[in-house]
């Protein structure tokens, strides 16, 4: 614990010293001007700055650079501004306390000193420290938590997949760290792909959590039957059984899971609640793959019945949370209609562009208030 004490008298100097030292507070330093504190500040000590300093005691009226205008120029600086800054002043007037305090101090103490009140106001001076210190240090261990659980949440998310006839592509915006979307794609055999997208219930910790559950079912899912009824119906039982365990907060996810078979040229799918869909069929027709059945985790028991399309020469799919049409419609455009234009050409040059960016400019990804996902499958 250091506490640094700055006053142009050598007699006030004194006195605080011995009142710091008789009460058991033997780390202090004396400077007899703000340009020592912040050369003693700036320059390069054992510990990180900042840290080893708990408390400033600080005289306001002083030559060159006063007591307040040392307190202002300490809050610019990131890693002093949260030292404590206790003003020692023999001033009377209510004013310029008033302005020590705006400008950073949190109390102050006036000549002559009386040795109470002056450690009274160190202690408290110090818990608020201590305290602020406490949470700063949560707060970092939160981030890094965060930080660790994005990576792990980004790194279930499934490769690009470029082949001569077959793309899989998703871009991928969350509006916070965590979010509660989600893509993954998996090779059944040569020819067939499963792929979803879905939107979980909220954003941020509890949803993204709940996604990595989900992500771990639809992976054990689609190994045993990748057929879309099959799995959507085992989604909603896992959904219903964590509901079950937690009573607080209902979850539900919508979700669009398919089934492309490039030999057979079919897909099959399934529509929980989700946004609408497109299918671009032989470049010229425009399917809309629209919800049949209920969000995931509604119900106990849903009725999911898959829809097949087939096509002769190219399909081209595009599936958006509702994120991103939200982010169009806030512009004053028609969010859906606005998709389904943009879904009814053949998109190209989708290997060096991400699929986001044929819909949103650069301004919209930026400023969208919620998680946003784009999936753009192409099979030749």
């Amino acid at each position: 614990m250091g506490i640094l004490i700055v006053d142009d008298n050598q007699a006030n100097l004194f006195v605080i010293e011995n009142i710091l030292k008789r009460a058991g507070y033997d780390d202090y330093l004396s400077f007899t001007s703000a340009h020592d504190l912040f050369t003693y500040l700036q320059s390069e000590q054992p510990l990180e700055i900042g840290k080893q300093v708990d408390i400033i005691l600080m005289d306001i009226m002083m030559p060159e650079m006063d007591g307040i205008e040392a307190c202002k120029q300490l809050q610019q600086f990131p890693h002093l501004k949260d030292i404590p800054v206790i003003f020692v002043t023999a001033l009377e007037d209510s004013n310029k306390v008033v302005e020590a305090l705006d400008a950073g101090g949190i109390d102050y103490v006036t000549k002559p000193i009386n040795k109470t009140e002056l450690l009274a106001r160190i202690r408290v001076a110090l818990r608020l420290k201590y305290e602020k210190d406490w949470h700063i240090e949560q707060e970092e261990k939160i981030r890094n938590e965060l930080e660790l659980s994005m990576q792990v949440q980004t790194s279930l998310l499934s490769e690009p997949i470029y082949k001569e006839n077959l793309l899989l592509k998703a871009s991928y915006l969350p509006a916070y760290k965590l979010a509660g979307d989600m893509y993954y794609w998996h090779k059944i055999n040569d020819h067939r792909f499963a792929a979803i997208q879905l939107d979980m219930m909220g954003h941020g910790i509890s949803a993204s959590l709940v996604c990595m559950f989900i992500s771990s079912v639809l992976r054990d899912s689609i190994s045993t039957y990748a057929d879309p009824e099959y799995v959507i119906k085992e989604l909603n039982r896992w959904m219903n059984s964590l509901n079950q365990k937690n009573q607080q907060i209902p979850y539900y996810f919508t979700a669009i899971y398919l089934v492309l078979d490039t030999k057979e040229k079919t897909l099959e799918y399934v529509n929980a609640g989700h946004p609408t869909g497109f299918a671009l069929i032989n470049h010229n027709e425009l399917i809309e793959l629209s919800s049949n059945t209920c969000a995931v985790g509604f119900f106990e028991n849903i009725d999911i019945k898959k829809n097949v399309i087939t096509y002769s020469d190219s399909v081209q799919l595009l599936l958006c949370t509702d994120g991103v049409e939200e982010t169009i419609d806030s512009t004053g455009t028609n969010g859906l209609q606005f998709i389904k234009e943009i879904a009814s050409s053949y998109w190209h040059d989708t290997k060096c562009k991400e699929p986001i960016d044929f819909i949103l400019t650069k301004k919209q990804q930026v400023n969208a208030d919620d998680d946003m996902c784009v999936v753009l499958i192409q099979a030749d």
